[in-house]
């Protein structure tokens, strides 16, 4: 049988229509038209008219890029053809107000993995779909400030050697790669399922001194293979690409660590939680894995400003919740606890 096409997905979920679900399928089908722009505009690397060249500072801080700002122009002018009352980006101070009567409101990081731009590695787009929510002329940060469980979507595309959109609507996390032959996105992989268990994982370890222990401890222990508490070897990724490092957990497992640390600005980590840490947390979940701040659910959290940021642990369940642990139950870990044995709390 063929793959489904990602029109022929929609069209299952919007089911009979009511105007939530026709929204949110209206404006993933501007999404992937917009993101085929980019992806050609990405194609043409240093060739093109959008790349790597510094602009200067973000509304939070960050360097911006030529094509993070041409990609948050390509993606807004988008939403403007979209049922989408209110857009939020990394790129703006404040989200724009499109549509006062629709029903939707985006989260976006337009451009996720910017440093990797210029050196050829994947790079991609987070989005967050949301009920729009009180009065959106009169306070639009309030759509952007619900709990990320209140979600209606999320997804990302990956710009990597095909063009990928991991999607969930709340049924599961799908895959869909654009066919050039086909001209249109379809179906790789359905119901994407993490596995609980992993020998993977993904973190910076050039921060290694500036992590709180219970971080440091976890590595550790990872890193004594089969000698130490876990009893297995472990290997070791790290991209510094949201998008690639979840993909790569989606497609095989793991763990993805981008905890807070005890440099300026670092202590409450790097990820924003509106736009980058929600979408991803929904996505996992829908797969079967988990995403905390290394303590709390991540989809929990009420956020309080826009540009909010949170440190992260997502992937594998039982991996995210020994993480956990390591928090929690420090007298618990490792050899420096009585507890410590080959039947100890730690045995995978």
């Amino acid at each position: 049988m063929p793959a489904a096409t990602l029109d022929a997905f929609l069209n299952s979920y919007l089911g009979e229509p009511d105007e939530l679900r026709s929204a949110v399928v209206a404006t993933i089908r501007q999404l992937t038209q917009a993101a085929t722009t980019i992806r050609n505009t990405i194609n043409q690397g240093v060739l093109g008219t959008a790349f790597a060249g510094a602009r200067g500072a973000n509304a939070d801080g960050d360097i911006q890029k030529d094509l993070d700002v041409f990609a948050d122009d390509i993606f807004l002018d988008a939403m403007r053809r979209a049922p989408v009352a209110l857009y939020a980006s990394e790129e703006l101070e404040q989200p724009v107000l499109l549509d006062r009567q629709a029903p939707l409101a985006i989260a976006i990081d337009p451009l996720d993995g910017s440093s990797n731009i210029d050196t050829n590695v994947s790079i991609g787009t987070v989005f967050s779909l949301l009920p729009a929510i009180g009065a959106p002329d009169g306070n639009p940060a309030a759509s952007f400030l619900q709990a990320g469980v209140n979600q209606l979507g999320a997804g990302f595309f990956i710009y990597g050697p095909q063009l990928a959109l991991v999607l969930s609507l709340g049924s599961g996390t799908h895959v869909f790669v654009l066919s050039t032959r086909l001209g249109t996105f379809v179906q790789a992989y359905e119901s994407r399922v993490i596995p609980q268990r992993t020998q993977e994982f993904a973190i910076n370890a050039a921060n290694y001194r500036h992590w709180d222990e219970a971080v440091r401890l976890y590595i550790d222990d990872c890193l004594e293979g089969t000698e130490g508490p876990r009893e297995k070897d472990f290997n070791m990724r790290w991209i510094a690409s949201l998008v690639a490092d979840c993909y790569r957990i989606l497609m095989r497992g793991g763990v993805f660590l981008y905890p807070g640390d005890k440099r300026k600005g670092y202590r409450q980590g790097r990820l924003r939680l509106v736009y980058e840490a929600n979408p991803i947390a929904y996505l996992v979940e829908q797969a079967g894995g988990a995403a905390t701040d290394t303590i709390t659910r991540i989809l929990e959290i009420e956020p309080e400003s826009l540009h909010q940021r949170v440190p992260m642990v997502f992937g594998s369940a039982r991996e995210v919740a020994r993480i956990t642990r390591y928090h929690t139950e420090p007298s618990a870990i490792g050899e420096r606890a009585p507890l410590f044995s080959r039947r100890g709390l730690f045995r995978a």
